[in-house]
């Protein structure tokens, strides 16, 4: 039965200023135990970067958007307020591409400035964030440079990719320099969707459905051409996780199984095994809404290979701990591993939680 309590944890692990507000952080205990946790999907924005591109920031209206989207002196401590509210301790950060349609200079740029920004942020708050960095994937080779720039030289523990490239899928040879560059520095990827252009007119209207639908579809599409195409048995070694619980892949991954035996015709590359035990290889975020979805998801792809993830700091939810904690089916080992443990040990984050007192 798992017990969870929520502890006052006054000051600062690491001694940060910026660290020590009014309001206590709330420790997370599941069977007497103080976990870390970790939201492994948090994003972030730098405005010098989006300026490169005559992208003002913010880039939208849209009253979604908060400022705390920023990053700088001004914003860490509003964000370091709501990750204590929540009962988060580590956010990884990551950048959306906005840059995939820029020159390599430009895009070198770009990502210079974002990953040394996000390389600084880290550093100043060693215990609270972790970051995954930009790459210019629309130029792989010099993606799988600043991947290995960003790694080895800045501490950062890998990269957030789009679902697609200016159009191309992750699954094309093109892009194999990268992947074997992540597989080789044990680099974890995340892919994040961009939406589904080609469908914007079906998708128009009330609902958000380019959000609502259309995220989730990419992250889907994306990660079936990396199976069928086979990237994942070209680099078997690789961490992917995918955004939004990997769409609807795992919801509906038996498909992709029968239509082998029923449309034989359009299985075109052989594959080491079959297309549902490939989910098992990747990582998933936690971010489905509700107890019953992420059992499920936990049932399809196994527990061992969740992570807690929120999309902070897009309102979608507040709840991403006890979202994990109230969901029936998972031991507590499984929710010790989700909420943080699971994070810990791919990013070789620090192992020690922050201390309850």
């Amino acid at each position: 039965m798992t017990q969870i309590a929520f502890v006052a944890c006054d000051g600062a692990p690491d001694g940060t200023k910026s660290d020590v507000h009014a309001a206590p952080r709330r420790a997370v205990m599941v069977g007497g135990r103080r976990l870390r946790t970790v939201d492994v999907h948090a994003h972030c924005a730098f405005p010098e970067a989006m300026a490169l591109l005559g992208i003002a920031y913010p880039a939208s209206p849209n009253p979604a958007l908060p400022s705390v989207l920023k990053v700088d002196a001004d914003q860490i401590p509003a964000r370091l307020t709501a990750m204590d509210a929540q009962g988060i301790d580590t956010e990884v950060l990551s950048v959306n591409p906005f840059w995939y349609g820029a020159d390599r200079d430009l895009a070198r740029r770009v990502v210079e400035v974002q990953n040394d920004g996000l390389a600084e942020i880290v550093a100043s708050h060693r215990e609270r964030f972790a970051a995954l960095a930009s790459v210019a994937l629309q130029h792989p080779d010099l993606a799988a440079q600043q991947l290995e720039h960003a790694v080895s030289n800045l501490g950062l523990k890998g990269a957030l990719v789009g679902g697609s490239v200016a159009g191309d899928e992750l699954a094309d040879p093109k892009f194999d320099p990268f992947w074997a560059k992540a597989e080789d520095l044990g680099a974890l990827i995340f892919v994040h969707p961009q939406g589904v252009p080609e469908a914007a007119k079906r998708l128009r209207g009330s609902g958000g459905l380019a959000n609502v639908i259309g995220n989730p579809l990419e992250t889907t599409i994306a990660l079936s051409h990396l199976i069928f195409e086979g990237t994942l048995d070209r680099f078997p070694g690789l961490k992917i996780l995918a955004a939004h619980g990997g769409g609807y892949l795992p919801s509906y991954a038996a498909r992709s199984d029968a239509g082998i035996r029923t449309f034989p015709d359009t299985y075109r590359v052989p594959l080491k095994k079959a297309p549902t035990a490939y989910l098992k290889d990747l990582y998933y975020d936690s971010l489905v809404f509700t107890p019953e979805a992420l059992r499920h998801l936990a049932a399809e792809v196994g527990a061992d290979r969740l992570m807690m993830g929120t999309d902070f700091p897009y309102p979608w939810t507040d709840r991403a701990v006890a979202h994990i904690l109230e969901t029936d089916g998972l031991s507590d080992a499984d929710k010790v591993s989700i909420i943080g443990g699971l994070a810990e040990r791919v990013l070789g984050l620090h192992p020690a939680p922050p201390s309850a007192d």
